[in-house]
C-alpha cells in the first residue's frame, strides 16, 4: 500500500521561535490524526536541529537540498550524510527554485538522487512544467523527461524511498492551482512513466503540490493516484498545515 505523505516545505522562512512553537503545535495535533498521514516538515538546514528537536515520534523531517559531494571543499553546501546525522529522513531534489534559480540541470538532480537514497533518506524528486510549456502542449512529455532522467539511477531496492512531487511551476506560490482532474491526469501519467521504467509504480507516492490550501486539498488527495501533499506557505500555519493533513482520507 502507497504511504500517504503530507510534507511542508518552509523555503527560506522561519526562526527558532518558529521551530518551537509551530512544530510543537502541528506535532501535538498530528498524534491524533487517524488517516494513517505521514507528516513531514522540512525547514531550512539552519533550523534542522531544532525541528528534529520539537518533533517528537509522530512527525518525520527533511531537508530542502543536499550537494552532489558526499563531502569535501565545496564552501555553503552539506551532504545527505549530514542530514542524516541531524536526524532527518526525507530530502527535498530537483525543486522548480532550484532549477530556475540556482541552474540545476537534470544530470545534477539525477547526482543529488543518487547521493539522497545512498545515504539511507527518502528522495522527494520534484517535477513540474512552465506556463508556456503547459499551453504549448508539453507538460506531460516534460514531465516524464524529467522523473526520467532524475530516476536513471536508482537501484532495485531502492525505489521503495523514492517519492515524486508533481508541481506545476505556474502553480506554486501564485494562488493558482491545477483542477484536481487536471493534477490527477497528469499523475496518472507519472505513474505509467515510472512503471515503463521498471519501478513499482503502484507502490511509489505521488504528490500534488502548487497553492495547497485546507480549503482544495480534499479534492485533491480524493484522486485515486495522488498520494498527498508538498506544502508551500500554508505549511507556516500550523491550523492550516494540520487541516490540510486532515484532508487525506482514510483507509486508501
Amino acid at each position: 500500500m502507497r504511504r500517504k505523505i503530507v510534507a511542508g516545505n518552509w523555503k527560506m522562512n522561519g526562526s527558532k521561535a518558529l521551530a518551537q512553537t509551530l512544530v510543537s503545535d502541528v506535532q501535538s495535533q498530528a498524534a491524533s490524526l487517524d488517516n494513517g498521514v505521514e507528516v513531514v516538515i522540512i525547514p531550512p538546514a539552519i533550523y534542522v536541529g531544532d525541528v528534529v528537536a520539537n518533533a517528537g515520534d509522530s512527525l518525520s523531517v527533511g531537508v530542502q537540498n543536499v550537494g552532489q559531494w558526499s563531502s569535501g571543499a565545496y564552501t555553503g553546501e552539506i551532504s545527505a550524510e549530514m542530514a542524516v546525522d541531524q536526524g532527518c529522513q526525507y530530502a527535498l531534489v530537483g525543486h522548480s527554485e532550484r532549477r530556475q534559480l540556482f541552474g540545476e540541470s537534470d544530470d545534477v538532480v539525477a547526482e543529488k538522487v543518487g547521493r539522497v537514497l545512498a545515504a539511507g533518506l527518502h528522495a522527494v524528486l520534484c517535477v513540474g512544467e512552465t506556463l508556456e510549456e503547459r499551453e504549448a502542449g508539453k507538460a506531460e512529455s516534460l514531465v516524464a523527461s524529467q522523473v526520467k532522467a532524475g530516476l536513471a539511477g536508482v537501484a532495485k531496492d531502492q525505489w521503495q524511498r523514492v517519492i515524486v512531487a508533481y508541481e506545476p511551476v505556474w502553480a506554486i506560490g501564485t494562488g493558482k492551482t491545477a483542477t484536481a482532474q487536471d493534477a490527477q491526469a497528469m499523475h496518472a501519467s507519472l505513474r505509467q512513466v515510472l512503471s515503463e521504467m521498471g519501478a513499482p509504480a503502484n507502490d511509489i507516492s505521488l504528490l500534488y503540490g502548487g497553492s495547497v490550501k485546507a480549503d482544495n486539498a480534499a479534492a485533491l488527495f480524493a484522486e485515486p493516484d495522488i498520494d498527498g501533499g508538498l506544502i508551500g506557505g500554508a505549511s507556516l500555519v500550523a491550523e492550516d498545515f494540520v487541516s490540510i493533513c486532515r484532508s487525506v482520507p482514510a483507509g486508501t
